[in-house]
């Protein structure tokens, strides 16, 4: 079963904004890029550094510690093998962003907003 874990009010994360969380024994970093929310885990697949306060450029993320970069929209930075983000679902429903813990689950919960 879906891990679904309420982690911010939608409001709280206007566009351009970031924020992290700990949920589930996780932690995340959630991306409001221009309106669509975007959820990866907070360790660069590379040596482990903190993304959270990488250097955004539209959707590229810079990490702050090697300059590797990834683009939130894939799980990937033009790399290959283990140099992936993991993502993980994020919804906004009824107002408040839902993170799904468990990125391999099939997302259970009914949809309001698909983001």
């Amino acid at each position: 079963m879906s891990n679904l874990v309420p982690v911010a009010l939608a409001t709280e994360l206007p566009p351009g904004q970031r924020k992290l969380v700990f949920a589930d024994g996780k932690s995340v970093v959630i991306f409001n890029v221009e309106g669509t929310i975007y959820a990866i885990e907070n360790s660069c697949p590379h040596n482990g550094a903190s993304l959270a306060s990488g250097c955004l450029e539209g959707t590229v993320l810079r990490c702050p510690a090697h300059g590797l970069r990834f683009n939130l929209t894939t799980q990937d930075g033009g790399t290959s093998g283990a140099l992936r983000l993991r993502r993980f679902p994020v919804r906004e429903i009824g107002g408040v962003l839902i993170l799904q813990t468990d990125p391999d689950e099939r997302w259970s919960m009914p949809r309001s907003s698909d983001q």
